[in-house]
């Protein structure tokens, strides 16, 4: 039997949407062992000067604990 946990972070990126969630998901890797899954919970743009500053994704990565 598996135990899962969920935990919510936080990305940027000036490229895209895309990019943010990949940042997201490599640093998580770094951190967390076995990640499974992730949601896309928030997007939100930073805009200055009336341009896209950048992007940013709240989402909740799934990991699975260790035995």
């Amino acid at each position: 039997m598996s135990v899962a946990r969920v935990t919510e972070i936080s990305a940027t990126s000036t490229e895209s949407f895309d990019d943010a969630v990949a940042q997201g998901i490599a640093r998580a890797n770094k951190t967390l062992r076995n990640v499974k899954s992730a949601w896309v919970k928030e997007q939100s743009v930073k805009v200055e000067d009336g341009n896209i500053a950048h992007y940013q994704v709240n989402m909740m990565v799934t990991f699975l604990l260790d035995d």
